[in-house]
């Protein structure tokens, strides 16, 4: 049972005839039998909220940043009509809007009512209880109910690179139009033969080919269009940092480098799908997170979103090793290694750097990272003393970042380090520059 605020005034009313009647006790004792008799009257003329019916429906998933519509049916199965409000739960990072919703159901009918969500937060959201309250008719007190509706909707990573997607692909086609490259080596394919030139390697001489021609016959050579890359996603300690801004929030307080990095993955496993390689996809940080292997070029989409939408920064620090260990366990031919986290110093040095050489003897690696902009914001401030020492301590940093990303290039690694809405196209541009160069 539940009282409204209506039947709070009447009984504030009732005090005045106590206070002003000669026998008090006994004017108290009438009107409250009175109102306690109308609010038990009220109740039960009331619809009872346990005969609805609710259910959900609605899209099952919707990207970050678009609202999305889920519908909430109510069936009256009761034998009166039902009178009242029906709230639709939900967690306060969906932002549903309306909350509740006013309803008038007749036995036996139904009626729809929407709420729109509006989510701020990547993962799974799952709906609450259906809390339906109905009221007499005269408006003093009703009954109210909770139902518990299965609803959950995933949102995804909201792939916002997608716009540099185009260019890219662009640019791919004129690398596919080029003349191969002629050159030998690890990492290519065998492409014609033509007869020799002076210049030519002697090694890529094909003798069979010239014992049965007149002229020195070689091998030319290309790049392999079907190399495997592997994106390697950090949701350790250091992917919680939140930088840049936040595009898809109302009031911007800056994306976590884990959400950057994933929108700089969509779009190289996008275009390195496009170019004909095979994309796998791994997050890890001390244990394996999520991972997406051998996938077909139309689904690798479609299943990296999926098992990225859940992904949330780990408040633990990383294990390079078992990392590693993972990486080998599903990668056994060269692959390109993209490992997306942060050229933090000091979980560099205790981490990566230790275990780097088991990467490189076999693959390629490439390490993508963030920056900070507020760094170089810091760095700028010469205003006062307070400033100084600011900027001070962000030229440090920045010059650290620097010497870690000198030590990696200087084991053999290829190093993107870009500010978060620069680090998308960037990475896509190495990979291109790689592609160019047959250095897959």
């Amino acid at each position: 049972m539940i009282l409204t605020g209506r039947a709070g005034l009447i009984a504030a009313l009732c005090g005045l005839p106590v206070v002003f009647s000669p026998s008090p006790a006994i004017t108290f004792v009438v009107l409250l039998a009175i109102l306690l008799a109308t609010v038990a009257l009220d109740v039960v003329l009331a619809g009872s909220p346990r005969a609805l019916h609710v259910t959900r429906t609605g899209p099952s998933s919707a990207r970050l940043g678009q609202p999305v519509d889920r519908m909430l049916t109510v069936t009256n199965r009761g034998r009166s009509r039902f009178r009242g409000v029906v709230r639709d739960a939900w967690a306060p990072s969906a932002h549903a809007e309306p909350r509740v919703h006013s309803v008038n159901i007749a036995p036996g009918q139904h009626v729809t009512v929407d709420t729109r969500l509006n989510p701020v937060r990547r993962g799974d959201q799952v709906g609450g209880p259906v809390t339906a309250r109905s009221v007499g008719p005269l408006g003093l007190a009703g009954r109210q109910r909770s139902h518990r509706v299965a609803a959950d909707i995933r949102i995804m990573p909201p792939f916002l690179s997608r716009k540099h997607l185009p260019s890219r692909l662009a640019r791919l086609r004129e690398l596919d139009g080029a003349t191969p490259a002629l050159i030998r080596g690890q990492g290519t394919e065998f492409d014609s033969l033509r007869e020799y030139v002076v210049g030519d390697d002697i090694r890529s001489i094909d003798w069979r080919a010239t014992a049965r021609r007149a002229d020195v016959v070689v091998r030319t050579w290309r790049p392999e269009r079907d190399r495997r890359v592997v994106i390697v996603l950090d949701t350790g300690r250091t992917s919680a940092g939140r930088v840049g801004v936040d595009p898809t929030a109302a009031e911007p307080a800056g994306w976590p480098r884990l959400d950057w990095s994933m929108d700089a993955a969509l779009l190289l496993a996008a275009l390195a799908s496009r170019a004909g390689d095979h994309v796998d996809f791994l997050a890890h940080d001390r244990v394996t997170r999520a991972g997406v292997v051998n996938a077909s070029r139309t689904e690798l989409l479609a299943l990296l979103v999926d098992a990225m939408a859940p992904l949330q920064p780990a408040l633990v620090e990383s294990d390079a090793r078992a990392m590693v260990a993972a990486v080998q366990r599903r990668v056994r031919r060269r692959a390109l290694i993209v490992l997306l986290t942060d050229l933090n110093a000091t979980v560099i040095d205790e981490g990566l750097m230790t275990v780097l050489g088991q990467l490189t003897a076999k693959h390629q690696v490439l390490v993508a990272a963030v920056s900070d902009p507020r760094v170089a914001a810091l760095a700028a401030g010469r205003a006062d003393a307070v400033e100084v020492y600011d900027a001070a301590a962000a030229e440090h940093a920045r010059s650290a970042r620097r010497e870690v990303a000198s030590r990696l290039r200087g084991r053999g690694v290829d190093v993107v380090d870009a500010l978060p809405e620069d680090l998308a196209p960037a990475l896509a541009d190495h990979y291109l520059a790689m592609k160019a160069t047959a250095r897959l």
